[in-house]
C-alpha cells in the first residue's frame, strides 16, 4: 500500500484494496493467507542485472516520486513493495513443491511482466513471474516451466528474459499495441508463443486462440509447473486495455490451465496479479479466477 505512484496513476493502492476486499467474502474463508517474504538478491539476480537492482534500491525517494520511465514511478515504500511482490511468487513456488499448497494466487503490486533485465517499464519494477520461474528452475531442477499471460498487454520483459531458455515456454494473448512487441513471428528458440488479438476482440477470439493454438502447445510441452501472469485489463470495462472480454472468460481459461496442470504438473499452479484498472471489473475477475483455482 505504501507504493504510491501518484493520485491519478492507474496502478494505485486502491487496486490491492479492491482485490483483498473481494477475497474477504465468506466463500474464500478457507483460503490460507500468507504474508509474502522479501525476495533475496540471489533470487532477483537470476533474471535482473545486479547494477539495475542496486540502482533501483538506492534511488527510492524519501518523499515525493521519481520517474523511471514515462509510465513508471517510485515513492517511499516502493522498494519494499517490489521486493515482497517478487518474494511472494518465489514463496508460492516453494509451497507448491513442498506439497502443502499446490495452487497459489499472489495478490501483489506493483505488477511485473514488463520489467526487463536492466530496466523498469510499464508500472513494473521487478519481473515477479520471471523471478518465480527462475527460482523454480534453480531450486527444483525443472526442465519445463510454462508461463501463460492473458494480460491485455504483451509481457515483453518476460519474453526478453527467457528468449533463449528452452526450459521456459511463454505463451501470451494480448492486444498488439503496448508495448509494441508480441508478434506471432517472435518465437525465441521455439519457446515463445504469441497470439495477438484484434482491437475489441471478444470471448470467441480469445477462447479460439487458446483452443486452437496455446492449449495444444501446452499439451506438447507438458509443463512441470504452470505459472500465470494474471492480468485482468482485457476485461471490456478496463480503461487501459483494448479488448472486450467478459468476467467468465477468466474463469474459463483458469479451469483450462488447471486441467493442464493436473495432467502434467501434479496440479501445481502459481498465479501472479498483473494488470486490471477498473476496480469493479478487477474485483469480479479476481473472484472468478480464485474461485476456479479453488477447484
Amino acid at each position: 500500500m505504501r507504493h504510491f505512484p501518484g493520485d491519478n496513476h492507474p496502478e494505485s493502492p486502491a487496486r490491492l484494496t479492491a482485490v483483498l476486499a473481494a477475497l474477504d467474502d465468506p466463500r474464500f474463508a478457507l483460503l490460507e493467507r500468507i504474508d509474502a517474504p522479501r525476495a533475496t538478491r540471489e533470487q532477483l539476480t537470476r533474471v535482473h542485472r545486479g547494477e539495475y537492482i542496486d540502482h533501483l534500491l538506492a534511488n527510492e525517494p524519501y518523499e515525493g516520486r521519481v520517474w523511471l520511465d514515462p509510465d513508471t514511478l517510485v515513492s517511499s515504500g516502493s522498494n519494499d513493495a517490489a521486493l515482497h511482490a517478487a518474494g511472494a511468487v518465489c514463496a508460492a513456488v516453494d509451497g507448491a513443491f513442498a506439497g502443502w499448497k499446490r495452487r497459489a494466487f499472489c495478490a501483489i503490486r506493483p505488477p511485473g511482466h514488463h520489467a526487463r533485465p536492466s530496466a523498469a517499464m510499464g508500472f513494473c519494477l521487478f519481473n515477479n513471474i520471471a523471478v518465480g520461474a527462475a527460482h523454480a528452475i534453480a531450486t527444483q531442477h525443472l526442465d519445463r516451466v510454462a508461463i501463460i499471460d492473458f494480460d491485455a498487454h504483451h509481457g515483453n520483459g518476460t519474453q526478453e528474459i527467457f528468449w533463449c531458455d528452452p526450459r521456459v515456454m511463454y505463451a501470451s494473448t494480448h492486444q498488439s499495441t503496448y508495448p509494441g512487441s508480441g508478434a506471432r513471428e517472435e518465437i525465441g528458440v521455439g519457446n515463445m508463443l504469441n497470439v495477438p488479438l484484434s482491437e475489441d476482440a471478444k470471448s470467441v477470439e480469445f477462447r479460439d486462440a487458446y483452443e486452437d493454438v496455446i492449449l495444444p502447445a501446452l499439451e506438447d510441452f507438458a509443463p512441470q509447473l504452470v505459472m500465470i501472469s494474471a492480468g485482468f485489463d482485457a476485461h471490456h470495462l478496463d480503461p487501459l486495455g483494448g479488448l472486450a472480454l467478459e468476467t467468465e472468460d477468466f474463469s474459463w481459461i483458469t479451469y483450462r490451465l488447471l486441467d493442464i496442470a493436473q495432467r502434467y504438473a501434479h496440479g501445481r499452479v502459481v498465479s501472479s496479479l498483473e494488470g486490471g484498472y477498473n476496480l469493479n471489473a478487477l474485483r469480479e475477475c479476481v473472484v472468478a479466477h480464485v474461485s476456479a483455482l479453488m477447484g
